[in-house]
């Protein structure tokens, strides 16, 4: 029997170095890797059979500067994804620090509706533009002392200003490696991209961010996890209410 072309797909990226051009370690020897199959196997589960949610393999460890090798590891998977499925396939990436830092990136692929990025990594000269008609949920701890929360709340408004939809989602007294508080980043992170991928609701307060103007400040469209956290239904995290040597990334 012939198999069918998915419906949608998720891309996950893992986190990586700052520099790095050796290939990752291969198995659970990836902690980066290692650290993404709960979120692999909570999306695959939530989105159903004919929905791939599969990892990007990276040729290197690193981004390594002006390389940004990820950016292109990421760019050739959406590319083979186009070829086996066709221009009509959507597609949500998910990303943890450096692999936020190349979904961002990469959204500028005709195949890219969304990205979800978990304790991204973003530089304040990396660009915006390419996140235009995109929608951007970038989720960041109060406690993250690896990537900065304000950076992320200043990429959520440059890419607003850009005309991206979005918003940021704080996790509070979560870490980095997102061990602290694990089942509420893989909730939040499976809401998030089931919705966004629409086959499920995502939480009111989150829809509303997405809708606000360009114009919005930095501030605006920041919602806080814990502010009146509820039990919702299915993958939905609960309710929201607004308000020098190589690094790991």
């Amino acid at each position: 029997m012939a198999q069918r072309s998915p419906s949608a797909a998720v891309l996950v990226l893992h986190g990586g170095r700052e520099t790095g051009t050796e290939p990752p370690p291969p198995g659970l020897l990836n902690l980066p890797g290692t650290r993404m199959r709960p979120f692999v196997r909570a999306v695959g589960r939530a989105a159903g059979g004919n929905v791939l949610v599969t990892p990007v393999r990276y040729a290197h460890r690193g981004w390594n500067g002006d390389r940004a090798d990820p950016h292109h590891d990421a760019v050739t998977a959406l590319d083979a994804l186009r070829e086996e499925a066709g221009d009509d396939l959507p597609v949500v990436l998910l990303g943890h620090s450096m692999g936020a830092r190349a979904a961002l990136r990469a959204a500028g692929h005709p195949l890219v509706r969304a990205v979800v990025g978990l304790a991204p990594w973003c530089p304040a000269e990396d660009p915006v533009a390419q996140l235009a008609g995109r929608d951007v949920v970038l989720v960041h701890s109060d406690r993250d002392r690896l990537t900065s929360p304000r950076a992320t709340r200043s990429l959520t408004a440059r890419a607003r200003r850009a005309g991206a939809r979005t918003c940021m989602v704080t996790v509070r007294g979560g870490d980095h490696a997102m061990l602290r508080r694990a089942p509420a980043w893989h909730r939040l992170a499976t809401g998030l991209v089931i919705g966004l991928l629409g086959s499920g609701s995502l939480p009111g307060p989150v829809g509303a961010a997405l809708a606000l103007p360009p114009t919005a400040g930095a501030t605006e469209g920041t919602l806080d996890l814990d502010l009146d956290l509820g039990p919702g239904p299915g993958p939905d995290p609960g309710r929201f209410r607004a308000r020098t040597r190589s690094r790991a990334y």
